[in-house]
């Protein structure tokens, strides 16, 4: 396997890859509306993208109040730090910018991954597209 690296996407650019991946993860895999997943947020988010080689395997967002979100990764490269990667970048991002609070929504299953990365679980459970989630804040 080619080392995985993570550079800031263009939406316009980059739109059909992180519609590809987010398609498959998020709208094939867990049954998410196609209307739920796609939001004006998206417009003005900054976008990341994974590769392994020159092949996008993986994406999220960062919003402009240090949300992060539509953390995707194909199902093949689970399990291989490809998520860790993409959260880090925009972590990164977010302390560039000087949001010194990030949050997210997380599925439930996906706690620990985000309580590595210094999220805390901040509400009760909730439904959002019909998957458990609870938001989650880090501070800087």
């Amino acid at each position: 396997m080619n080392k995985i690296r993570v550079r800031v996407a263009d939406w316009h650019k980059d739109i059909a890859e992180i519609r590809r991946i987010r398609e498959a993860v998020f709208i094939a895999e867990q049954s998410v509306p196609p209307e739920l997943e796609w939001d004006a947020d998206d417009q003005d988010a900054v976008h990341f993208l994974a590769f392994e080689g020159d092949f996008a395997i993986g994406t999220a967002r960062l919003l402009a109040d240090g949300q992060i979100g539509r953390v995707s990764v194909l199902k093949d490269w689970r399990g291989l730090k490809v998520g860790d990667a993409l959260l880090q970048a925009a972590i990164e991002q977010a302390e560039q910018q000087d949001l010194k609070h990030q949050s997210l929504s997380a599925q439930v299953h996906a706690t620990a991954f985000y309580e590595r990365h210094g999220f805390k679980v901040v509400s009760e459970e909730f439904l959002e597209a019909g998957i458990p989630h609870v938001d989650m804040v880090r501070a800087s």
